[in-house]
C-alpha cells in the first residue's frame, strides 16, 4: 500500500510532478486534481515580479533561476482558495491550494515535499485519536489526501478543534522508519501550510541539516493557541506507535520553545507593527493585515501585533482567522496591560461567536472576559447570550 512502481508509472503518465522550470498546483483536498487557470507570482528582492497562469495540467512555467533563488518567494491564487505564499527555492515542486474553510473552529494542515524521501505521513494527535493513513478518519478530523511517491500533498482538515483538548502534529519520515539517524526528512524541502478560514496563518519548513525522521511540528492548546515546536528527532516505530513517541508534546505541562527560528527583530517588528496601524487606519486592511504578520515574522511573540491583527481579521470579516489571532494575544499578553488586553480578546472572541449563533461558546467567552476585569458591556453580553443558551 506504501509504495508501488505502478502508481509512480501512473504520476509520471498523468503530469502530476514538476519538471524544474515549471511548478505543478494540485487540489489540497482531492487526490491528484490538478488546478487550471491559477495565477503563480514569482517575487524576488529589487526586481519586477513575474506571473504565469497554470496550464490544464495544473502547470505553470516560470524562470528557472528564480525558482532555484533562495531568495525568492511564490505566491499562488484562484478564487474560492487561500492563497499561498512559500519561500524558494521551488523549481519542480508541486503546491497544494486550499479551498477555503467556513468553520470558526476548523483548521486545515497541508504538507508537500520534494522528490524523496518517497513517503512522508502527517499525523495529527488529540485525545483518543491519531489521524494518518492507516486511520484517516478521527472526530471532527480526516486524512483528505495521502501521497506515497513524493512531493505530495498530504491534507488533514480538521472539520471543529474542541475546546480544551490538546493537538500535536507532526511528519514521519515513513520511507526511513527503521533510520533514526537519517538526513533525508531534513533535506526533502518539507513544507507544512496552515490554514485558518481563508486564510494562511501559519507555514513551517523542515529544520535544516539535522538528522531525523519525525519532525514535530506544532501544537494547539486545550485553549485553542497555536504553538510552534519545529523539532526534529531520530525513533524506530512502526506508523502506528507514533502516537506514543509525541507524548510530551502532548503534555502542555512541557513548555515548548520552538527551534530553527529567524532571528528576532523587535525594532523592525515595532515599525511593521505602526506601518500597520497606519495601514488600518485608512481603511486598507489587507495591507495592514500583511504588514501585522509581518511584525510577527520579525517577533513571534510579540502580542500587541497579533491584537492588531484579530482586529484587523474581525473588520474585514474574516472571523475565525480573528479568533485564531485573539487567542494567540491572549497567551502572549503580560505586564500592567495583560488583564485589559486578555478581556477585550475574550469580549472580540465571544461576539464572533455570537454572530454566528453559537452562543454556548460566546458566554464562555464573555465570562472569561468578565473574570479578567469588570465592565458593564460584558454583563449586558452574559445576560443576552444567556438567554439563548
Amino acid at each position: 500500500m506504501r509504495s508501488s512502481a505502478a502508481f509512480l508509472a501512473l504520476l509520471l503518465a498523468t503530469g502530476a510532478y514538476a519538471a524544474d522550470g515549471q511548478v505543478q498546483v494540485l487540489s489540497a483536498t482531492v487526490k491528484d486534481q490538478k488546478i487550471a487557470g491559477a495565477t503563480v507570482i514569482l517575487q524576488k528582492n529589487g526586481e519586477q515580479s513575474v506571473t504565469a497562469q497554470t496550464d490544464a495540467q495544473g502547470r505553470a512555467v516560470l524562470d528557472a533561476g528564480a525558482l532555484a533563488d533562495g531568495g525568492s518567494l511564490i505566491i499562488v491564487k484562484k478564487d474560492g482558495y487561500s492563497d499561498l505564499v512559500a519561500k524558494c527555492p521551488c523549481s519542480g515542486l508541486t503546491y497544494a491550494l486550499s479551498p477555503v474553510m467556513n468553520g470558526l473552529d476548523g483548521l486545515r494542515i497541508v504538507l508537500t515535499w520534494g522528490a524523496t524521501p518517497k513517503d512522508l505521513d502527517s499525523h495529527i494527535v488529540y485525545p483518543g485519536n491519531n489521524i494518518y493513513w492507516r486511520n484517516r478518519r478521527g472526530t471532527d478530523a480526516n486524512l483528505d489526501v495521502d501521497a506515497t511517491q513524493g512531493f505530495g500533498p498530504e491534507t488533514v482538515t480538521l472539520e471543529r478543534k474542541h475546546q480544551g483538548e490538546t493537538y500535536v502534529y507532526a511528519v514521519h519520515d515513513y520511507t526511513d522508519r527503521h533510520v533514526p539517524g537519517t538526513n533525508d526528512l531534513s533535506a526533502s524541502q518539507a513544507k507544512v501550510f496552515v490554514y485558518v478560514g481563508q486564510s494562511l496563518v501559519r507555514t513551517y519548513y523542515v529544520p535544516q541539516g539535522q538528522a531525523g525522521n519525525l519532525w514535530t511540528v506544532f501544537r494547539i492548546t486545550g485553549a485553542g493557541e497555536i504553538q510552534d515546536i519545529n523539532t526534529m528527532r531520530g525513533v524506530d516505530v512502526a506508523a502506528e506507535n507514533v502516537l506514543d513517541t509525541l507524548s510530551d508534546a502532548s503534555n502542555e505541562q512541557n513548555h515548548v520553545v520552538a527551534a530553527n527560528q529567524a532571528p528576532v527583530d523587535p525594532a523592525r517588528a515595532h515599525a511593521s507593527n505602526q506601518s500597520g496601524e497606519k495601514a488600518y487606519h485608512a481603511g486598507q486592511l489587507d495591507n495592514a493585515i500583511a504588514l501585522y504578520n509581518q511584525a510577527i515574522g520579525q517577533d513571534p511573540n510579540y502580542g500587541q501585533a497579533y491584537s492588531n491583527l484579530g482586529l484587523a481579521y474581525q473588520k474585514a470579516g474574516r472571523k475565525a482567522e480573528a479568533i485564531w489571532a485573539d487567542r494567540k494575544a491572549l497567551a502572549l499578553a503580560s505586564g500592567p496591560t495583560a488583564a485589559t488586553v486578555r478581556a477585550s480578546s475574550y469580549y472580540n472572541i465571544g461576539r464572533m461567536y455570537e454572530e454566528a449563533g453559537d452562543f454556548a461558546s460566546a458566554l464562555q467567552n464573555y465570562q472569561a472576559a468578565k473574570r479578567e476585569k469588570a465592565n458593564p458591556t460584558y454583563d449586558s453580553a452574559i445576560e443576552r447570550v444567556g438567554s439563548h443558551h
